[in-house]
């Protein structure tokens, strides 16, 4: 079946479909620079809203002199049928020069609004396209058809917005995200290989085997000091042992607030799931150096809840949090995978099933179906091992997304994945030591065609996440 849908949706960028503007210039981005020079002077704001189904809605100052847009595209809801309806997907545009190479950042969520700059951005001096991913709101058609919002149709819409911007923008491309974003990065190579000319995908899980997990465990029991693992194992025994007096201030909390755990089923398992993330939480985001501020066994319940808070969100399972991440839920619980790992020092303190409680299924409307796929991200690791070409991988030591991750095999060729020790769910290259941070970079800069060295100021950091990043990695706050 995908063989036949990747020719449907090559197909169909050739084509406009009756009385829905979709006509993409497939055909001109292969035949050369064909622009005039009246066109190539024309104003980058003129000639990104001359693209067919392109709008630019809003430009924002920047203070690193480039000019930054927002803008939406108009996308087929399926792109093997583009005659059954469209939405409008929200991008944004960061304009440095059209002989520079540009940066396609898949943030995997809701597009940030702010201009700033991801670290390969910072790295080749490039130009930024930043896409919002298809279901997160407002890039969702209305109604919603859920079975069109899989890794193929968004590859997809990330293939025909490039193609369409390789009219203005004709130098190196290079894909990037994190996390759910840099899985995404990967699974677009994977169906469209050749849009552009390297991936760096950070802290990208991959889910082969949704049944199997084992390696989510192992990570839990040896990540840190022993004395942080039994200090955090700990603090949240003592959630679930002081229940009688935490949850009802949970449900307190969220009901002063107007929340409501319809989608979970109430406050209580609200209450459970997060105190099941609290400690995955925290190695996410935290590091060794946050392990003397978890709370003892003799915490006051003021300061066991304000852990919990920090880690966990007191409102993040309510049904106003949930429906930020319906989109993303989804989509593990139909192709990408979830995790599971062991909860065994819990289990005498749990009210509810734990495998039933924490998965995907628990955090979407049951008026939305779903049914897993277990053969979406085996295809994505058979292609990576068999047929990648130039990708870098970075994963952190000490995040445990990087538990089950990409791996290279004999058919893999120009990629790398890296370590960063230490390094959390925000590892970059820049967190590397000195002798790979300088190939991976070398490399990057090779793919984008660029021999210079960066231009950064002297002993200044290159974080890979400006504001606009930020944003995205607060979405991540559930589970990925």
């Amino acid at each position: 079946m995908r063989p036949l849908l990747r020719g449907l949706l090559a197909a169909a960028l050739l084509i406009t479909a009756p009385g829905l503007g979709l006509a993409v210039p497939a055909a001109a981005a292969a035949q050369g620079d064909t622009r005039t020079a009246d066109s190539r002077s024309a104003d980058i704001r003129d000639r990104l809203a001359a693209i067919p189904g392109m709008k630019v809605t809003e430009e924002k100052p920047t203070t690193t002199g480039h000019r930054y847009f927002l803008l939406t595209y108009t996308q087929p809801i399926d792109h093997a049928r583009p005659w059954r309806g469209t939405f409008e997907q929200r991008f944004s545009v960061l304009h440095r020069a059209d002989d520079r190479p540009t940066v396609f950042y898949t943030n995997g969520y809701t597009l940030g609004t702010n201009p700033s700059r991801t670290e390969p951005t910072r790295l080749t001096d490039g130009n930024q396209v930043s896409i919002e991913y298809r279901y997160f709101t407002p890039s969702r058609p209305e109604p919603a058809d859920w079975t069109k919002a899989g890794i193929e149709q968004a590859a997809a819409d990330a293939h025909r917005l490039i193609t369409a911007l390789k009219s203005v923008y004709r130098g190196a491309w290079i894909s990037t995200g994190a996390s759910k974003g840099g899985m995404s990065s990967v699974y677009h190579r994977r169906f469209y290989p050749h849009d552009v000319d390297g991936t760096v995908a950070y802290v990208a899980p991959n889910d082969v085997n949704d049944r199997e997990d084992s390696a989510y465990t192992a990570f839990f029991r040896q990540v840190g000091t022993p004395e942080c693992r039994a200090a955090l194992n700990t603090a949240q025994r003592e959630l679930l042992a002081r229940r009688a007096t935490l949850e009802p201030r949970y449900a307190a909390d969220n009901a002063a607030q107007g929340n409501t755990f319809e989608t979970v089923g109430s406050a209580d398992r609200g209450y459970e799931v997060g105190v099941l993330d609290v400690v995955w939480a925290f190695w996410q985001y935290s590091g060794e150096a946050d392990c003397a501020e978890v709370p003892p066994a003799t915490a006051t319940d003021d300061q066991l809840y304000a852990w919990f808070d920090t880690h966990s969100g007191v409102t993040s399972n309510s049904d106003a949090s949930l429906a930020g991440y319906t989109a993303y839920y989804y989509q593990a619980g139909t192709q990408l995978g979830a995790p599971t790992f062991d909860v065994s020092h819990l289990k005498d303190l749990l009210h509810y099933d734990y495998r039933e409680l924490y998965s995907p299924r628990s955090y979407v409307p049951r008026s939305i179906p779903m049914r897993f796929d277990p053969s979406a991200m085996r295809d994505v690791d058979r292609w990576v091992r068999n047929s990648a070409q130039r990708i870098i991988f970075v994963y952190g030591q000490n995040d445990p997304w990087g538990a089950e991750r990409f791996g290279l095999g004999r058919g893999s060729r120009d990629s790398y994945v890296y370590t960063a020790a230490g390094a959390n769910h925000g590892a970059k290259i820049g967190s590397l030591g000195a002798a790979e941070s300088a190939a991976a970079t070398a490399k990057l800069r090779d793919w984008a065609g660029l021999a210079e060295a960066p231009t950064l100021a002297p002993g200044r950091g290159i974080p890979p996440f400006g504001e606009l990043d930020a944003e995205g990695l607060k979405q991540e706050r559930h589970r990925l």
